[in-house]
């Protein structure tokens, strides 16, 4: 997997990041990591198809997740990842994905995304277990997001 599949991605969150969370995130280490199960972590699995295949994870823990819903919801403290925190955290993942999309056409690489599956830690048997190609980008006062590409 060469390193410059995730630069859309990275791109992408940036600026979604930036425009829904009002935060500009900086970006950490890129290396290669073990994707599987994590307590108190919400994961965003969107596939992808065309001219590269695979899947995009976007890795959160619980608590960042509901930081970021609560900024998405106009400031509206959430609790608990329920149905509607799920349906905000999983739109982020589509928007992050969907941008990096059109990049990657702006590029000539013809690509399509599923629809994002969100998977909270107790529920990860299908998220399989393989390594990534991983970059975290920090959100300060609020905490990570790892965006996880496993792409051919």
């Amino acid at each position: 997997m060469k390193a410059e599949v995730i630069n859309p991605f990275l791109e992408s969150a940036r600026h979604v990041i930036e425009q829904v969370i009002q935060v500009s995130p900086s970006t950490g280490n890129l290396g290669v990591k073990e994707i599987g199960y994590m307590e108190n972590h919400i994961w965003i699995q969107i596939g992808m198809t065309g001219q590269m295949n695979g899947d995009i994870v976007f890795g959160i823990q619980e608590q960042v997740a509901l930081q970021m819903v609560s900024v998405m919801m106009g400031g509206y403290v959430i609790t608990e990842m329920d149905e509607m925190g799920q349906s905000a955290i999983s739109e982020l993942g589509n928007m992050i994905s969907g941008n990096a999309s059109t990049i990657l056409s702006n590029q000539g690489v013809s690509v399509d995304i599923t629809p994002p599956k969100v998977m909270k830690s107790d529920s990860t048997s299908s998220l399989i277990q393989k390594k990534a190609l991983c970059i975290p980008l920090r959100m300060e006062g609020i905490g990570e997001l790892d965006i996880q590409v496993m792409i051919s």
